[in-house]
């Protein structure tokens, strides 16, 4: 039987191929996930919200649920395809409890291997992705390590015990069936039928249930933790009853009109409603997927774009040096600087004394913050008496050396500045046209600086650049679990869709063998592939977006910008990235099928 066994395995080991590799990507991706889960103290340093890890609980519950959806799939993929072999076995004589021994170590033995290979994929993934998005997002992380103990461990136990339950319900299920249903199981067709009043409820329900989650989460600053778990519930459930009532409906409708009596599309249209009760479930994870995955990378774009927006509205200026040597003074001069301005002054311990005679020929430049949607400003000229009343004159402060950021400032006349016999002293501050353009000599300008201050203790520089650094520290971490997740949750629905895609290719294939026998050229097999996996990307793509457009409203409370800001980049680039999973899931399909 073992040797039977092995030679099915091989006859078949592109189908296993098909499995055993997304059960793997499955379980990295769910190691990638519960990676920044269960590491706490990185939740806890790493972000601003105080609920984050409440938040993370909900998405394991989610990925759960899409993992047991996803798990179930496969093992009624490994269930189809060994079937009929054991079927056989019986029929020559071999005992229904060997048989269901050996599928049952065949269904274990599959997901304790592609789970540990997963773990250590999901490891690799971690740590490349990781890199990747400090690299090249320049971001500030604590407390991150791609290798969690406690991240493997329930990455481990949920697979290994899933695939338990899964192989005891394999051996009852292959035991308690009779032979001849064996060999015959996978030639009854799952055809749709249409119950109206039942699928109008689920279409009425569902539309209810996902208005309701929308709902939530554009009141989250009201309902806090409750809101996400309403959503959470509501929008899955909503999203799935949907799929069910809708979709059956499409398909058997669109056979009526008479665009499916066109070439090959009333085919398509069968190939579709042929396993149609399977794909409502799964094209319902995929929503749920794409949705969770653009919404990520979306939110984290939006922190990583408000940042360089947060340190302009700051500051009116790049940097500011203090007593600048003449090769810091050089150097500024080759930034071509847009504003710079010389500020003298003298200090003692409690009140820093400027001469009001500079700031009368040099406007000092505030920035005003205006609206309330979107972080805008406006610059300011300020001569020495209007930075005397004016609310934003903190500013001047900010630009100071540490020492003196604190200290009350005082604008006296040249006669009067003269006369104090404290050491005079130069704040320069200039910008530049584009400040990011120059984190590297900024980066140098602060080092000399830093040195300098060890024995003059003219201490640190301020402006933008010091801005950008404080803003990046706070928002680091919550970009990073954007673009991190969005990876992540994208790769996952690439597995998923991929996976019972290219699982019914054993089938499809004697299909359109049979077609090309009947004459049908092969410019119309391949449109008919395109037009059936096309549709498959396209229903959940369309709901997933929707679910983005409103679950953005949670993250108005947390973002100075409009979570809709800019929001055409990462729908553009995930466009793009979903078409490339489209054209490699149709180029395999075709190689399998074809």
């Amino acid at each position: 039987m073992f040797k039977l066994a092995l030679s099915s395995f091989k006859h078949r080991w592109r189908d296993y191929l098909v499995l055993f590799s997304g059960l793997v990507m499955s379980s990295a991706i769910f190691y990638m996930f519960e990676a920044l889960a269960t590491n706490k103290d990185f939740l806890k340093q790493n972000s601003m919200i105080s609920m984050i890890g409440y938040v993370f609980q909900f998405g394991s519950v989610l990925l759960t649920i899409i993992t047991l959806v996803y798990i179930g799939y496969a093992n009624s993929f490994l269930l189809s395809m060994r079937k009929r072999d054991y079927g056989l076995f019986m029929l020559v004589g071999a005992h229904k409890g060997k048989i269901g021994q050996l599928i049952w170590l065949e269904t274990l033995l599959v997901g304790i291997l592609a789970t540990i290979i997963g773990i250590l994929l999901g490891t690799g993934l971690t740590t490349g992705v990781s890199h990747l998005l400090v690299q090249t997002l320049d971001l500030t992380l604590k407390h991150f390590s791609a290798w969690y103990t406690t991240a493997a461990l329930v990455t481990l136990v949920l697979y290994v015990g899933l695939f338990l339950i899964a192989g005891l319900f394999n051996l009852i299920a292959l035991t308690k069936t009779p032979a001849l249903k064996l060999l015959h199981s996978n030639d009854q067709p799952n055809r749709p039928q249409l119950h109206p009043v039942r699928q109008i409820i689920e279409v009425l329900v569902g539309v209810i249930s996902i208005g309701i989650g929308y709902w939530a989460m554009s009141h989250l600053i009201d309902l806090q933790l409750a809101g996400i778990g309403i959503a959470l519930v509501t929008i899955v459930l909503g999203t799935y009853l949907l799929f069910n009532a809708v979709f059956v409906w499409l398909v058997v409708l669109l056979k009526r009109f008479n665009w499916a009596q066109r070439g090959l599309n009333r085919f398509t249209l069968s190939q579709l409603s042929f396993r149609i009760r399977n794909y409502t479930k799964i094209l319902s994870i995929v929503a749920m997927l794409f949705a969770l995955a653009l919404g990520a990378i979306t939110t984290g774009m939006g922190f990583h774009q408000q940042v360089p927006l947060m340190a302009q509205g700051g500051s009116a200026y790049d940097l500011s040096l203090v007593n600048p040597t003449k090769a810091q003074q050089k150097t500024v001069n080759q930034l071509k600087p847009i504003r710079q301005a010389t500020y003298r002054y003298k200090a003692t311990t409690k009140v820093i004394y400027y001469n009001a005679a500079d700031f009368n020929q040099q406007p000092f430049y505030t920035t005003h913050t205006i609206g309330k949607k979107q972080m805008s400003f406006k610059l300011v000229k300020n001569n020495a008496q209007q930075l005397k009343k004016s609310f934003y004159n903190y500013q001047l402060g900010d630009l100071q050396a540490t020492v003196n950021i604190n200290k009350k400032a005082v604008f006296l006349s040249a006669k009067a500045y003269h006369q104090l016999k404290q050491p005079e002293m130069q704040l320069v501050v200039f910008a530049t046209k584009d400040f990011q353009k120059h984190f590297t000599t900024f980066k140098h300008l602060t080092k000399q600086q830093a040195k300098r201050s060890v024995n003059t203790r003219i201490g640190a520089t301020g402006g933008r650049y010091y801005g950008y650094q404080v803003f990046n520290g706070m928002y680091s971490g919550l970009e990073f679990m954007g673009f991190f997740l969005g990876v992540a949750f994208l790769a996952m629905l690439a597995s998923c869709l991929m996976f019972k895609i290219l699982s019914g290719a054993a089938a499809d294939r004697q299909r359109y063998r049979m077609l090309d026998k009947l004459g049908t050229t092969r410019s119309q097999l391949k449109k008919a592939l395109r037009q059936e996996i096309a549709v498959l990307f396209i229903l959940p793509g369309l709901v997933g977006i929707v679910h983005v457009l409103f679950g953005l409203q949670m993250f108005k409370i947390i973002m100075v910008t409009s979570p809709y800001q800019g929001i055409w980049l990462p729908f553009g680039i995930f466009a793009i990235l979903y078409l490339g999973y489209y054209w490699l899931t149709l180029k395999i399909y075709q190689r399998l099928v074809l």
